[in-house]
């Protein structure tokens, strides 16, 4: 699904709201997320799942063309986790209902 279509499914299900609107509401949620996960907090939806930051420590890694050994610095890496309700969700549907 794209930022498109789940603009298009808020405005369908949320018959007041314009396509304009809808896409002001995605799009604040999408900054909300952004915006914690820059300043290292967690952003938890109960019954979704939560968005955090998880640091990946230096490594080496190797340059395929050369086989040469390169550092990796460590970076700050965006990590999602399924809440329990959405995973109960998922494994109880059938696989021909999958048009959730």
């Amino acid at each position: 699904m794209t930022k498109a279509h789940l603009i298009e499914k808020v405005t369908a299900k949320a018959a007041t709201l314009s396509r304009r609107d809808a896409e002001k509401v995605v799009n604040g949620i999408f900054d909300a997320i952004r915006d914690a996960l820059k300043r290292g907090d967690k952003t938890e939806i109960r019954g979704f799942g939560s968005f955090r930051l998880r640091l990946r420590r230096t490594k080496d890694g190797r340059n395929p063309k050369t086989g040469e050994t390169v550092s990796v610095p460590e970076k700050r890496m965006p990590f999602f986790r399924a809440g329990k309700e959405l995973k109960e969700l998922l494994n109880a549907s059938t696989p021909e209902d999958t048009s959730v």
